[in-house]
């Protein structure tokens, strides 16, 4: 199997939220032509014997299958019901997958959490992008999308939102974010990238100008984009240097977008350091679906 054949990974439970998720997955494996894995894992943790544990998740993935039928017909997709806990299993398999789709909360999360140990567990470690599946926005905000003429009629938001370091880090995430848009005709990406004059110290820039700073983010973002533009032609690309706090620009970008995009550096996970601050900012408080991709 070719990188171009792995998986979406499609996380159940049975809450609403993995159902969401599970619908997000199947869209996203037709939109990039990918075969769809849909798992269950069983917690070790269950005060249930084998078999009754095993019939219940045969019964939850018969049901998910035909969940995602109503979505994609044609979709053919793979279960996988393993005893272990969740978040080990699902980085386990996210080895061998395009993505991981998780909701922001299981059946035993706590209502006041915003996101769910084990999504939030998976998108720290995991080697594959992880997708946390929410969407926090008023009702009404789809018509908002629709008259600004980015939702090509449907309702929906389309606009990829990309949060991005000025520095080399950045590279996967953009290569995913362009990936992404690619797959939705009609979709825009807006490059997002927060800066201030600390920011602009540290990264070696200017110190006390803020229109030369101002200047130097807007030409890091060009360099950034620049090498893409000619293999997503058909991507319409907004670079947005915004002057202040990353996880604040990028969680308010996300109230318009389909998905907000956001970097994690690996080789942290055996220490447990997890998500960057502004990335666990992100991913939850967030309004839309957010990507975590390992860079």
């Amino acid at each position: 199997m070719t990188t171009d054949d792995l998986p979406v990974i499609a996380a159940v439970d049975g809450s609403t939220h993995s159902r969401q998720a599970l619908d997000w997955a199947t869209h996203e494996a037709v939109r990039r032509g990918l075969p769809l894995l849909i798992v269950h894992v069983r917690p070790v943790t269950r005060q249930v014997d084998e078999e009754t544990g095993r019939h219940e998740a045969e019964t939850l993935l018969a049901e998910c299958v035909r969940r995602s039928a109503l979505i994609a017909p044609e979709l053919r997709p793979s279960t996988l019901a393993p005893l272990d806990f969740p978040s080990a299993a699902l980085v386990s398999l996210g080895r061998d997958a395009s993505m991981i789709v998780v909701g922001s909360r299981g059946l035993g999360g706590f209502r006041s959490l915003m996101i769910g140990s084990n999504s939030l567990a998976t998108a720290s470690m995991a080697s594959c992008p992880v997708v946390v599946v929410r969407d926090d926005r008023p009702e009404g905000d789809d018509d908002r999308a629709e008259d600004d003429g980015r939702a090509g009629g449907t309702g929906a938001f389309t606009d990829i939102v990309a949060g991005v370091a000025a520095d080399e880090s950045s590279q996967a995430v953009l290569e995913f974010a362009f990936a992404t848009a690619a797959s939705r005709p009609g979709a825009r990406l807006r490059v997002v990238h927060g800066w201030t004059m600390f920011s602009s110290m540290l990264a070696g820039g200017p110190v006390l100008d803020r229109e030369e700073a101002a200047g130097s983010a807007a030409r890091t973002l060009a360099e950034l984009t620049s090498g893409r533009r000619e293999k997503y032609p058909q991507v319409e690309i907004v670079q947005e240097p915004v002057n202040g706090s990353a996880a604040r620009t990028l969680v308010t970008a996300s109230a318009t977008a389909a998905l907000t995009v956001v970097g994690r550096r690996r080789g942290g996970e055996s220490l447990g350091l997890g998500l960057s601050p502004v990335a666990q900012t992100t991913v939850t408080h967030a309004l839309g679906p957010v990507a975590v991709v390992p860079c």
